[in-house]
């Protein structure tokens, strides 16, 4: 398989009009070329691979049956969405694919009139669909709303809430559940593929829409009979019965790679006048490519890599450890010491590193799936029973279960432990996954504790203090990627809650760090000192509660303090100017600057392009110091004269 592989149907399809101009028989060559341009594509941009690669043929029959984009097409997650961005206009654009200034990784609004809805995280397609639909039947016009879904989306409970809910929109929304995984029911062969078309057809649904009116009519008792037995007629085969009890015609499973099963339904589906109406699709991830239907994660996100030989380019070897590893090695070391210790994760187990922690100890290691809410109130009621739980949560995915965070934990003041990954900017997958909002939302709730890992020996010390914290909730954020190569203790510390350190002494400018920007701080202080400026750097530590002490030393003895986080406005910055003000150190023309995420959405690129974008590198926090000095009456010249 070349780079560029020939893909002649594929070259004559720009839109899916172009593509439903094709005969039916040419779907699977062209479904084939399709799956080779998704491989050569990340092969070149690295992304999610085998999620697309399961949807080839799903993704070319929806758009050759359904008429988008008037018909709206809304996929969960959006990692399956390669295939779908090569046929709606932006093949020219796909190697741009998760770069500074290319295509999202996941499907948005501003980029297509084919994506209708945006999404990154997990179970939102049914509820977005469903509202598409329920707008279109208000207002009269045209169109249906079809939702993809895997089945591990399937995992939240918000998608249960839309379909509870999803009645209502009669015929207009089409529920398609892309089962890759679980096996909720696999197909079976040519028989499965005959009973789908059945089931999705027109006589089918109305003699079964008849039956039921008729036998209610008659008698309750043998109207629930007869629904009975016409539900496990098919329902032993195709296990409908759950999607059926909420209002839903279910028909599948089907085979998500026969282009002869696929079409035929989704026609049916299409031209039904009953509904809503739930497609069961089975289909395998990472199809078609050899490495990935092998591989364990099925090629979920790759790095670039060797389309002949699958061989990912994972960068040189070596080099500090991550992040997470250094948190799952902490765990582990703690977990050996107490056996009240367990994690808890919502199905990013290696992406946590809780996959390590359930190696050492699988019978306190818990998986929930994508069920963030549930892993919260899970971990309070661990807690209440004495146990000390770690919920393992990204800081992007956390946001779904603020409510169960201030309800349950805070309220509470249960000893929940929160180790939030993925803290401040995380690269190529952009706004939606970057951990900005975490000290906002975490620093506003009384009872709670949250600490910023300004490296990996800051981060070792940290998960030992949540280990020995008993009296009431405590969390730690750190970023992505490798950590600074400092010396990782052999004995972690015990942490005074709320004391920060000093790095370095100086007496003009304090520079307030909390998180991992302590580096570019430090970068910040040996430029300003080399301009005659002398520089403290602080590193605090906790964002909640303030060291007050340290905090009013350094803003009442140095001539500017600066503040750096790597999240939203609202968080660390905002406290200490709170405690400033409240103390009345404002009074008397303090001049403190607050250094944070800005107050927009930073799409992906390279971290140290969206740090610097955003001002939170050395060269920001420089500029931001002389600035400052400037406006209390520091002269250019006079700095440009100590230089």
């Amino acid at each position: 398989m070349s780079d560029r592989p020939e893909t002649p149907l594929l070259d004559q399809v720009e839109y899916p009009a172009d593509l439903r101009k094709l005969e039916s028989r040419q779907l699977r060559q062209f479904a084939d070329e399709l799956r080779d341009e998704v491989i050569s594509t990340v092969s070149v941009t690295g992304g999610h691979l085998g999620a697309g690669l399961g949807v080839v043929e799903l993704t070319t029959a929806i758009h050759y049956v359904f008429d988008t984009p008037r018909d709206r097409l809304v996929w969960d997650v959006g990692h399956q969405c390669y295939p779908h961005k090569i046929l709606t206009g932006r093949r020219d654009r796909i190697r741009t694919l998760r770069q500074g200034g290319g295509l999202s990784g996941f499907t948005k609004r501003s980029e297509s009139e084919y994506d209708p809805f945006g999404a990154a995280h997990s179970s939102t397609s049914i509820s977005a669909a469903l509202g598409f639909a329920t707008a279109n039947k208000l207002s009269g016009k045209p169109g249906k709303a079809i939702a993809v879904i895997g089945d591990g989306a399937m995992s939240a409970g918000m998608a249960y809430e839309a379909m509870n809910n999803a009645e209502a929109a009669g015929n207009r929304l089409v529920v398609i559940l892309n089962d890759n995984d679980m096996s909720i029911a696999p197909p079976v062969g040519g028989l499965s593929g005959y009973l789908a078309r059945l089931i999705s057809s027109s006589e089918y649904l109305g003699l079964r829409s008849l039956a039921s009116k008729v036998t209610a009519k008659i008698s309750r008792r043998i109207h629930r009979a007869a629904s009975k037995a016409e539900e496990y007629t098919k329902g032993l085969t195709v296990g409908g019965t759950l999607f059926e009890e909420l209002g839903f015609y279910y028909v599948g499973p089907i085979d998500g790679h026969n282009m002869d099963h696929l079409i035929p339904v989704l026609e049916n589906v299409r031209d039904a006048d009953q509904g809503p109406i739930l497609v069961h699709v089975r289909t395998q991830k990472g199809k078609g490519y050899a490495p990935a239907e092998e591989s364990a994660d099925k090629y979920h996100g790759v790095a670039k890599f060797d389309v002949i030989s699958g061989k990912q380019d994972k960068g040189p070897g070596g080099g500090p450890p991550s992040y997470t590893g250094v948190f799952a090695n902490a765990l582990i070391a703690e977990a050996e010491k107490d056996d009240r210790i367990c994690a808890i994760t919502a199905a990013m187990p290696g992406g946590t590193g809780v996959d390590k922690f359930g190696d050492a100890f699988p019978d306190r290691s818990f998986d929930v799936g994508i069920a963030e809410q549930h892993a919260v109130t899970f971990a309070a009621g661990l807690a209440a029973q004495g146990m000390k739980p770690f919920a393992v949560i990204y800081s992007t995915f956390l946001q779904r279960a603020y409510d169960q965070v201030v309800h349950d934990v805070a309220i509470q003041n249960l000893p929940v432990r929160f180790a939030m990954d993925r803290a401040g900017f995380v690269g190529a997958d952009g706004s939606t996954h970057a951990g900005s909002f975490d000290l906002a939302y975490l620093g506003t709730l009384p009872n709670f504790v949250v600490m910023a890992a300004a490296d990996e020996a800051e981060l070792t010390h940290m998960v030992h203090t949540m280990a020995q914290h008993d009296t009431g909730p405590i969390a730690v954020r750190y970023p992505r990627g490798a950590g600074t190569g400092v010396a990782i203790p052999e004995t972690p510390e015990k942490l005074a809650v709320g004391k920060g350190r000093i790095v370095r002494q100086g007496s003009k400018v304090a520079i307030l760090s909390l998180g991992a920007r302590l580096e570019e701080a430090k970068k910040a202080a040996d430029r300003l000192d080399a301009m005659g400026l002398s520089t403290t750097v602080a590193d605090l530590r906790f964002a909640k509660p303030l060291d007050n002490e340290l905090i009013r030393k350094l803003l009442t003895t140095h001539e500017v303090a600066l503040t750096i986080e790597e999240a939203s406005i609202g968080g660390f910055g905002a406290h200490v100017l709170t405690m400033a003000s409240d103390e009345g150190l404002t009074d008397a023309g303090l001049t403190v600057r607050t250094m944070r995420m800005p107050d927009e959405f930073i799409d992906q690129d390279k971290p140290d392009k969206q740090y610097a974008m955003a001002g939170l590198d050395a060269d920001g926090i420089v500029e931001t110091a002389l600035k400052a000095l400037r406006h209390n009456s520091v002269s250019v010249e006079e700095v440009g004269e100590r230089a």
